[in-house]
């Protein structure tokens, strides 16, 4: 997707910077996940991929640490009610939340960190940490499509499909809290795009700590 020649770290490599949160949210069978997937296994991108906990039952297809991390409803409230969580929110009639603990570290370390998340966590994170968020919000072209995907993916009953469409609505709603809108009628283009997105955000001066060293060597070398 990313040319090697043009790979961000290639280039930045003397300048320590803090890393960045990446958020991606879209309705259910937009492409959210599909799209942050391919983008954490491009190693051009060099990001770290936010594995949510939930409440929610394993689907066949998911596997623990690697989707989410599973896990019961009284161990979701135990973190919550201990302020171990950046954010949370229900989704369908389950919880899904983010360990405060592992993105303060990453991002420390100046390593990106992608988020597949709602519009309920991107509005906490967005309030907890201004500085750090780029939001991305995936649409389907229409409605007809967004329906014949959850169709397709067949991992769902009628109903739950049902209720993810009527979701859909009020999730869309949302639009206006992030910084960029993309409608994914591609898949390759979507990625491109997301991916020219945050090589962009990367270089924004108040993400680059290590610019105004870096800029004072050069000042104070003899040419």
């Amino acid at each position: 997707m990313i040319p090697p020649t043009i790979s961000y770290f290639s280039v930045n490599s003397q300048l320590k910077q803090r890393g960045l949160i990446i958020i991606i949210s879209s309705p259910s069978g937009a492409g959210k996940s599909t799209l942050s997937r391919l983008l954490w296994e491009d190693e051009n991108m060099n990001l770290v991929l936010s594995v949510s906990v939930t409440t929610r039952k394993r689907r066949a297809s998911e596997v623990e640490g690697v989707h989410y991390h599973f896990i019961s409803m009284k161990e979701f409230e135990r973190l919550r009610d201990s302020d171990e969580l950046i954010e949370w929110a229900e989704v369908h009639g389950n919880y899904y939340a983010t360990l405060r603990t592992v993105v303060e570290k990453i991002l420390e370390q100046g390593q990106d960190m992608l988020f597949d998340i709602d519009y309920q966590g991107t509005i906490q994170l967005q309030k907890k940490m201004p500085q750090d968020i780029v939001s991305i919000f995936i649409l389907p072209p229409s409605m007809k499509e967004l329906k014949d995907r959850l169709h397709r993916r067949a991992e769902d009953s009628k109903e739950v499909i049902r209720t993810r469409l009527e979701n859909s609505r009020v999730e869309m709603q949302h639009w206006e809290n992030y910084d960029y809108i993309l409608i994914n009628k591609d898949m390759d283009e979507s990625l491109n795009a997301i991916a020219s997105i945050i090589i962009a955000e990367r270089f924004k001066r108040h993400r680059r700590p290590g610019v105004k060293k870096f800029i004072n060597d050069l000042m104070n070398e003899k040419s």
